[in-house]
């Protein structure tokens, strides 16, 4: 028998699925539209999000201003609006509408050198813009292979890993077994994608600068390199609100090649760095980059300023 909270779920669900359809087909013009309306809505009203974004605005950037802290911090709600609101577009539009809505491709060399040399090709996608729409590019373009974890809301999972397979991403688990897979696409030649910018569970990363503070990094980039002499570029989606998105790559921080886990997991957190300068205001800030950093500070002067994570 089905309790209250199945129920609630599969009713969150079909009302999150019937909403990504009705989006899917109107226009980028009028998701950005709705994102400009939704996205000051989200700054004052959800609390967490707001206070998460300050917390990590301000560690990041000290020598701006309290009002252009804010202004980056509610021009960035709306942007992760505007990706909760396209994910429709990019999981159930038709293939040739996403693929015109990308409208600049830069650094597609990194990856066709890479190639070409038969050397596979990781990805490091952080959240930035619309990581959804890389995923369609890289995946219509390349054999191309990224780690998946179920959603929180169970009944949403086909609707996600559909969208996700649906121009031939092949999707593996978080898990040892994904890790595999993941070596044998690189040795194949082929891309795989990493998100960089979250933090591991204990045991899996080590402290690493990002921005100049120490945030608990993943140490799997440097592990799958020793095993295969892959590539490494960043990719992310910007976004040209109301028209679509161009694609960037860019060379990794050379440190991301070192066989010390610290050195390149500070590598690792300088492309994302790279990648957020294209445009601050699309990262995704209410992520809580800095968590297990707290447990470290306990006691220190500098833990209040992490109080309300």
């Amino acid at each position: 028998m089905a309790t209250p909270e199945s129920r609630s779920s599969r009713f969150q669900s079909r009302a999150i699925a019937t909403l990504w359809r009705l989006l899917a087909g109107r226009r980028l013009s009028t998701l950005w539209r709705l994102s400009r309306l939704a996205g000051p809505l989200v700054h004052r009203f959800s609390r967490r999000e707001r206070e998460v974004t300050a917390i990590n605005l301000a560690q990041v950037y000290p020598d701006r201003g309290e009002a252009e802290r804010r202004r980056l911090a509610r021009e960035s709600l709306t942007h992760s609006t505007a990706t909760m609101l396209e994910l429709g577009f990019a999981w159930m539009a038709r293939p040739e509408r996403v693929a015109a809505s990308i409208l600049e491709v830069n650094g597609r060399e990194l990856l066709d050198e890479a190639r070409a040399e038969g050397r596979g090709v990781i990805v490091l996608a952080p959240h930035f813009g619309n990581w959804e729409v890389l995923n369609f590019w890289l995946s219509r373009h390349f054999p191309f292979t990224a780690m998946y974890e179920p959603p929180k809301l169970a009944e949403l999972d086909a609707v996600t890993r559909e969208g996700r397979e649906r121009m031939g991403a092949s999707l593996v688990p978080t898990n040892p077994r994904g890790v595999a897979a993941l070596l044998k696409a690189l040795k194949r030649g082929e891309a795989i994608g990493i998100l960089p910018d979250q933090e591991p569970d204990w045991g899996s990363g080590v402290f690493a600068a990002f921005f100049g503070r120490p945030a608990y990094t993943a140490t799997l980039l440097p592990k799958l390199v020793a095993r295969t002499e892959a590539r490494v570029v960043t990719g992310v989606a910007r976004r040209l609100p109301g028209r679509g998105f161009a694609i960037h790559f860019l060379a990794a921080d050379e440190r991301v090649y070192s066989t010390d886990e610290t050195v390149s997991a500070t590598g690792v957190n300088a492309c994302v760095e790279a990648a957020i300068a294209l445009d601050p205001a699309q990262y995704q800030w209410e992520y809580k980059r800095y968590r297990k950093v707290i447990q470290k500070l306990e006691g220190h002067p500098e833990h209040e300023s992490f109080r309300l994570y």
